[in-house]
């Protein structure tokens, strides 16, 4: 009788209660329990926590950059092809170079953010393709607005 009472009591069931209405699955904090070690000699038990994936900032802001590169990089196409001359296309030209440097240089920090991470215990990042994404947008709207501003001040002088 002794021994039995020695015993650390059977860990509660995982899961929903047989009865009653179902419990939802989907867990309110973003933290979904992984596994529950019992912690013998006593009626405490140890839970592991499986951490819910979360989509790179750097990732988004990258891909949001590298648009906006891409959309004024169509104003200057427009500017330098249009005859408005050279100092608003070279402004355009500026700020587009600006938006898509600053989009390349966030996906680069977003490839190393979503590399260095899914170690256990840590959060998870992912939005790889959302930063390749980001660069390749951010280098084709620098380059557009490059090379219209060229074609713009070659088509003007001659």
């Amino acid at each position: 009788m002794l021994l039995n009472m020695m015993q650390p009591p059977p860990p509660p069931p995982y899961g929903p209660p047989p009865y009653g209405p179902p419990v939802p699955q989907q867990p309110v904090s973003g933290w979904e329990p992984e596994r529950v070690d019992v912690v013998s000699g006593t009626g405490f038990g140890l839970v592991q926590l499986r951490v819910v994936p979360i989509t790179s900032g750097l990732a988004i802001g990258s891909l949001i950059a590298g648009i906006g590169a891409i959309l004024v990089s169509i104003i200057v196409v427009c500017f330098g092809f249009g005859g408005a001359g050279a100092w608003v296309a070279g402004a355009f030209t500026l700020l587009s170079v600006l938006a898509g440097g600053g989009a390349a240089v966030a996906a680069t920090l977003a490839l190393r953010q979503i590399r260095r991470s899914g170690e256990p215990g840590r959060v998870r990042f992912t939005g790889h393709g959302l930063a390749i994404a980001g660069f390749a947008c951010g280098g084709a709207g620098a380059g557009i607005s490059l090379l219209a501003l060229l074609l713009g001040l070659v088509l003007q002088s001659s």
